[in-house]
């Protein structure tokens, strides 16, 4: 494996609106940070036309926060469409803003359990969650810690090939790992280096058990345990907020997984699910609801989207 390369063919006609869509994006990164949320809070109804969408993520609300009335949970959806389209904000000032004006938006704490871990000579899994900060928290962890991430491969080329270099702009070593690539995965940790990974989408029902997530059954899949031990490295999870006083984020690194993999998959997936579902708990508006989670279903239970 290696960093993302240029490639001429990314010039060829075909791609030339992706581009100015991308130089427009790139310009827009570059207001200032209130501004971009503002802007953000304005074109937040715009994601109630993706009905579809916007119907996972009522579903998902009303299946893991039964205890919340119909007004509490519409009321949440509301900020949590507020931060899906402030995540594209995120997502251009993390892929384009320097790391000096990245490190003045930030705060960390924790970040001695990584460098703990890296004395010891051990590789780091960096679990995470899909919250909407998911990019602009990678951007603040590669301010303070070198790692390569996982990504999922795009059907556009331009875009492609800006989300891989946008990602691997984080640290100066970091390279982006298709998500399908085990293989690199395993090897990166064996060389000691941190990944990160987020596991928390419902990937279908083959290499997945049913934990639970908010009181539901959730396939999930149990890799976590195989790939630490396969890597012989530790779970240190981390996860970021965005403040609701606009003064920017704080990103966390959680002590490392104590006892783990356990020799029990499903005891591992479940604890795995159990600090995503108690992370999101603490501010669930900027989860990723509009994913359908619970896609897949045991045997004998219908579809909760239909």
């Amino acid at each position: 494996m290696s960093r993302t390369r240029f490639s001429a063919a990314l010039l060829k006609p075909r791609h030339w609106l992706s581009w100015l869509g991308a130089g427009l994006w790139i310009v827009l990164a570059q207001l200032p940070y209130k501004w971009q949320l503002w802007v953000a809070r304005q074109l937040a109804p715009l994601l109630y036309l993706n009905k579809k969408r916007i119907n996972y993520a009522r579903v998902n609300l009303e299946r893991c926060f039964p205890e919340k009335s119909d007004a509490e949970r519409e009321e949440l959806l509301k900020k949590n469409t507020e931060s899906m389209i402030t995540a594209a904000f995120e997502t251009g000032i993390g892929w384009f803003w320097s790391a000096r004006r990245l490190r003045k938006l930030h705060t960390i704490e924790g970040v001695e359990h990584i460098h703990e871990a890296q004395r010891q000579g051990s590789g780091i899994l960096l679990l995470t969650t899909h919250f909407s900060t998911l990019d602009i928290g990678s951007a603040f962890l590669g301010c303070n810690v070198e790692f390569d991430g996982l990504y999922r491969p795009h059907g556009n080329k331009v875009y492609d090939y800006i989300q891989r270099k946008g990602r691997e702009s984080y640290c100066k070593t970091g390279e982006a790992i298709p998500r399908d690539n085990i293989r690199g995965m395993i090897a990166k940790l064996r060389q000691g280096r941190a990944v990160w990974y987020a596991p928390d989408r419902d990937l279908g029902a083959k290499n997945s058990v049913f934990v639970d997530f908010f009181g539901v059954p959730a396939a999930t899949i149990t890799a976590t345990s195989k790939i630490v031990k396969l890597g012989r490295a530790k779970v240190i999870p981390f996860t970021q907020v965005r403040m609701d006083d606009g003064s920017g984020y704080k990103l966390t690194i959680h002590p490392a997984f104590e006892n783990f993999p356990s020799g029990d998959d499903i005891a591992d997936t479940q604890r795995v699910s159990d600090f995503m579902a108690e992370q999101i708990a603490k501010c669930p508006e900027q989860y990723f609801w509009a994913q359908p989670r619970f896609k897949t279903r045991p045997p004998g239970e219908s579809d909760f989207y239909e």
